[in-house]
């Protein structure tokens, strides 16, 4: 295996870049894509580090490749058998945090582009590569204000893979070729606070809710479709009352979430819990927080070519999935017409020892260069 990929994730990884540090990475970036003849832009904003780095040789579309530099917190350092920011090889697995979610993707991009230029290859059309610290974070102030920017410049961007961690139980088994949305809710429901045992002069807003929760439970959001399982809601927490036992309360508060397929929209679900809680007759109000809207890409080129090019690498057959939270494609989704992610193995995200097999750095980047050569006819 060729060791380009490894020294760059490495050298990824020993930058100690919890959100929304970047720590250096995307300097490091920079200094591999600019010999490259890529035009790198930082753009700060806040605490967070963006980069957008392009070139385009010709007319024709142009791939982003989309990735994060920020990592999740390691948790408690004596349970890790390494150092988190140490690359380290037991078994055959690299570890340390990053190592799949996603400094590998990042480096294995990087490397698929050095390789194809050095061949002699000559793209038709543009690449890109739009990197962020801020996706582990609020992501208030990362892939979409580079993607806001873009929009302003009118820059018109084609494909897009995103190098989240996908696969699942082998390199290459799922494509993420959309996401669900996600909206969540505090619901206030209205009573009147009074005597435990004088309820007559007093209403209960749990027993009042009561009849509402049941009709919510029990209600059929959308059926799904091809892509996407049945849009869901869930409850994260509900409580009301004053720590007293003898006292009815006056108020209950629900927090609630809903993961929502291209079936719905923001308003439709919004007018759909409106009309169950106006006929129980309830005197509420609700605080609505939208983290992201479902965005689909349908079979197609940009899909296809990366089955392609797993298959041809692995062997493996992929599968097309819209499963897992939300991620930055939400975003870039608005000025790109097909954005699906593909990276390598997420067992071992957001955990202790977090690991990618070493084996499977160099088919990663031997499916992105594969990718890279079929959209943008690199001859």
């Amino acid at each position: 295996m060729s060791q380009t990929v490894r020294s760059l994730v490495e050298a990824l990884i020993t930058r100690n870049s919890v959100t929304p540090d970047d720590a250096g990475c995307q300097q490091l970036l920079i200094e591999r894509l600019k010999p490259l003849g890529f035009e790198c832009e930082t753009i700060q904003s806040g605490s967070v580090t963006n980069l957008w780095a392009h070139r385009r040789w010709s007319d024709g579309p142009m791939l982003v490749f989309a990735g994060h530099t920020d990592v999740v917190p390691t948790g408690p350092l004596d349970q890790w058998h390494s150092d988190p920011f140490v690359p380290t090889e037991r078994d055959g697995k690299l570890y340390g945090r990053g190592a799949a979610d996603m400094k590998s993707s990042i480096a294995a991009f990087v490397v698929a582009i050095e390789e194809l230029l050095s061949d002699g290859r000559q793209p038709v059309g543009a690449l890109g590569l739009l990197i962020t610290s801020d996706e582990e974070g609020p992501a208030t102030d990362g892939t979409i204000k580079v993607v806001n920017l873009l929009r302003e410049r009118s820059t018109r961007l084609d494909y897009c893979i995103v190098g989240e961690p996908t696969s699942v139980d082998r390199l290459g088994d799922t494509i993420k070729n959309g996401r669900r949305g996600s909206m969540s809710g505090r619901l206030t429901i209205r009573g009147l606070q009074g005597h435990i045992a004088y309820p007559h002069l007093a209403r209960n807003p749990v027993h009042l809710f009561a009849p509402a929760l049941t009709e919510l439970v029990a209600t059929e959001w959308d059926r799904g479709n091809e892509y996407f399982p049945p849009t869901t809601w869930q409850i994260s927490n509900i409580h009301a009352g004053t720590g007293a036992s003898n006292i009815i309360p006056g108020e209950l508060f629900v927090d609630f979430n809903f993961r929502f397929s291209t079936e719905n929209t923001v308003q439709s679900l919004q007018q759909k819990i409106g009309q169950i809680l106006d006929r129980h007759g309830l005197d509420y109000s609700i605080d609505w927080s939208i983290s992201g809207h479902p965005f689909l890409t349908p079979r197609g080129a940009l899909s296809d070519a990366l089955a392609d090019a797993i298959r041809d690498e692995t062997g493996v057959q992929v599968e097309l999935s819209t499963t897992g939270g939300t991620s930055d494609g939400r975003f870039i989704a608005s000025i790109c017409p097909q954005v699906v992610e593909f990276g390598p193995p997420n067992a071992s995200i957001h955990k202790i020892d977090e690991h990618i097999e070493i084996s499977a750095l160099e088919p990663l980047k031997n499916i992105y260069r594969h990718a890279i050569q079929s959209l943008l006819r690199a001859q």
